[in-house]
């Protein structure tokens, strides 16, 4: 969240271990968090359409609330500076340095972070507006089955 002293929040995404843009904007849906999900080879990350405010943290806290066995990495970009940290079964942890969280993330998701290009034209891109909480729990109960299938 920025100080009365700092910019408002421009981007806000988050990095995440999980498998499918599809699943990861299921998780957001369910938070009622309108974002974009992008599938990489690491794991998906969502962008947030709007920033402002508490919303990055509270994407953070219930996404990571709902997948509760891997971290994820919250970025907050403010005039110009990346700030990185990591939140785990829905409690925020320890601040990271976001120049060396970012030398192991897709190359797409620094040029989503830096403004270059929007989350929703990068290829796979999965948006959580429309998905009602009904489809999201549906359709993250069959992720969970198929994963427990492999």
């Amino acid at each position: 969240m920025s100080s009365p002293d700092q910019g408002a929040v421009s981007v806000a995404a988050i990095l995440t271990q999980v498998a499918t843009a599809d699943a990861l904007a299921a998780a957001c849906a369910m938070g009622k968090h309108v974002v974009d999900a992008v599938p990489s080879p690491i794991g998906a990350y969502a962008v947030l359409r709007d920033p402002s405010g508490d919303r990055p943290a509270e994407l953070a806290r219930s996404v990571s609330g709902l997948v509760k066995t891997v971290p994820l990495i919250l970025f907050e970009v403010t005039d110009g500076h990346i700030a990185a940290s990591q939140w785990q079964a829905g409690v925020r942890g320890e601040d990271l340095p976001a120049a060396l969280v970012l030398d192991g993330a897709p190359h797409e998701f620094e040029d989503v972070l830096l403004g270059v290009v929007a989350a929703a034209d990068v290829e796979g891109a999965v948006s959580s507006k429309g998905i009602s909480r009904w489809k999201a729990a549906r359709s993250l109960a069959a992720t969970g089955r198929a994963r427990g299938r492999r």
